[in-house]
């Protein structure tokens, strides 16, 4: 069933939601993006919620769009449907945290960094492989890359295909935390709870006072390639 492409479970104020195509190895397809999306929007009103994680199941984060579905002509509801999606895990209203395992690549990598934090096992491999398949990206990576690791990593990384694992993604700021694998759940689990424990107000009013730091240019950026 597609309710079943993303989980969500809730514990503490903390919902996690997981990619849940393991036997893919997460790879995204429209209608996985329908079921974050309506996850993603459930979240953004629910105040019983203060604090999102995203991960994946079984072995991996998110290998990236699911090029099979795509010839299989499965289509999302509309046409920048799922960059809209990532778009609007960036904005909710609620502090985000990637729990990044096994791989991370393209879209995936996307998802990703629409999150306000990245935590990577050491052994995970984060890349933007775009290049390797003749694409242009077109749900943030021209955006939110540069934002992590500047401007001129973001190319090398862009240009050249380039896998990092956890270790060397935080030593560039890729990430911010990258730890030992079997450390991973109670590290992110541990760091929710720290966000939890704030005030919501004051969480809130950072979300809003750090998004301010974006000009219309920056929107504009990522509307041109939304739409390129």
């Amino acid at each position: 069933m597609a309710d079943d492409l993303v989980l969500r479970a809730d514990a503490d104020g903390v919902a996690t939601l997981t990619l849940n195509r393991p036997d893919k190895l997460n790879a995204l397809t429209p209608k996985v993006f329908v079921s974050l999306r309506a996850h993603i929007d459930a979240i953004a009103t629910d105040d019983s919620v203060r604090g999102v994680v995203l991960t994946g199941a079984g072995r991996s984060f998110c290998a990236g769009h699911d090029l099979t579905a795509i010839a299989d002509g499965e289509e999302a509801p509309s046409r920048h449907y799922e960059s809209e999606t990532v778009d609007a895990l960036e904005m909710l209203p609620k502090p985000t945290i990637a729990k990044i395992k096994g791989h991370c690549f393209t879209g995936g990598l996307e998802l990703a960094l629409a999150c306000d934090l990245l935590v990577a096992a050491a052994s995970a491999q984060l890349g933007d492989t775009h290049g390797q398949w003749g694409l242009v990206p077109v749900w943030g990576m021209s955006v939110r890359l540069p934002e992590r690791v500047g401007v001129s990593r973001a190319k090398e990384l862009m240009f050249t295909s380039r896998r990092l694992n956890g270790d060397d993604a935080a030593a560039i700021g890729h990430v911010a935390h990258a730890v030992v694998d079997e450390t991973v759940v109670d590290f992110v689990t541990a760091r929710a709870t720290a966000i939890v424990q704030h005030s919501a107000v004051l969480t809130r009013s950072d979300q809003r006072l750090l998004a301010a730091r974006h000009t219309r240019t920056r929107h504009a950026a990522r509307l041109h390639e939304a739409r390129f």
